[in-house]
């Protein structure tokens, strides 16, 4: 089987595994060609409160031009956190120039969780992560995110299936292909609602939750989802092996003292 080349466009932690730190790992893992182009340098992971930042749009703009001379191309590139409107312009066209030559779009919308936002995002950042949902084949925002991009009422107790595929086709009329929508609360059940675009299938999978929070689990599932996709696996078995893994390396981790650093998945690799 030969291996997809896949861009990651994320930010990049210094202190901490997630983003780009926690993704590349695996998918190197899964054996594809991973490369990298931050969005934003973080001196930590923003659940310590405090956090320094350097925006990257303008290295980011004077990167295209060279990798078109150069001739590089992807199999896939997967966005992340994106830093300003700006910055999601520049690189959404990238990204649509790059779709009309076959390469697959991933986008994960990074801006919230457990109904509010993170520190340092704003309403322009929502703006922004509409236009990359523009040109994605496949998005997947946790239930705040979802709630925030379709300016539906976020409801801790969560959602009928029934409001949570709506919610799903309100995603869809953005312009991305598939989608999921994680983390969301369904009839009273965790679960991972999507619509697979290629099989016109609506699904719905649950989990079990365990009660701790780590950063960068968003990242990990968002890793094994592509790189189970990118070895051709189906939408809805490549998601539950995603929330799979993520369990176990929660499970795993569990009692780790210092949880604001992520999960040291390194060490954890082959149960993926």
């Amino acid at each position: 089987m030969s291996k997809k080349q896949i861009l990651l466009i994320n930010d990049m932690a210094g202190y901490g595994k997630v983003a780009t730190a926690a993704m590349l790992p695996i998918l190197s893992y899964f054996g594809h060609p991973t490369y990298n182009l931050p969005t934003a340098l973080v001196s930590n992971t923003l659940d310590y409160g405090k956090f320094n930042i350097m925006d990257t749009t303008d290295y980011i703009r004077g990167v295209f031009p060279v990798w078109k001379e150069l001739g590089f191309t992807f199999d896939a590139i997967a966005t992340g956190f994106i830093v300003s409107e700006k910055q999601a312009e520049i690189v959404s066209r990238y990204c649509l120039e790059q779709a009309t030559t076959g390469t697959t779009i991933f986008v994960d919308p990074i801006m919230g969780d457990e109904g509010k936002l993170y520190n340092g995002v704003t309403s322009s950042t929502i703006k922004s992560m509409r236009e990359m949902l523009s040109v994605a084949h496949l998005c997947y925002p946790n239930f705040t995110e979802a709630c925030y991009l379709t300016d539906s009422t976020y409801d801790c107790e969560g959602v009928s299936l029934k409001e949570a595929y709506h919610m799903l086709d309100l995603l869809r009329k953005m312009g991305t292909k598939s989608v999921l929508i994680t983390s969301i609360p369904v009839d009273g059940k965790p679960s991972v609602v999507g619509y697979n675009h290629i099989s016109n299938e609506y699904f719905q999978l649950c989990y079990d939750e365990i009660p701790v929070h780590f950063p960068g689990t968003g990242d990990i599932f968002s890793a094994i989802l592509i790189g189970h996709l990118l070895n051709d696996e189906p939408l809805t078995d490549a998601t539950r092996k995603a929330m799979d893994g993520v369990y176990q390396l929660i499970f795993l981790n569990k009692d780790n003292e210092d949880k604001n650093r992520g999960i040291p998945l390194e060490q954890y690799l082959n149960i993926l």
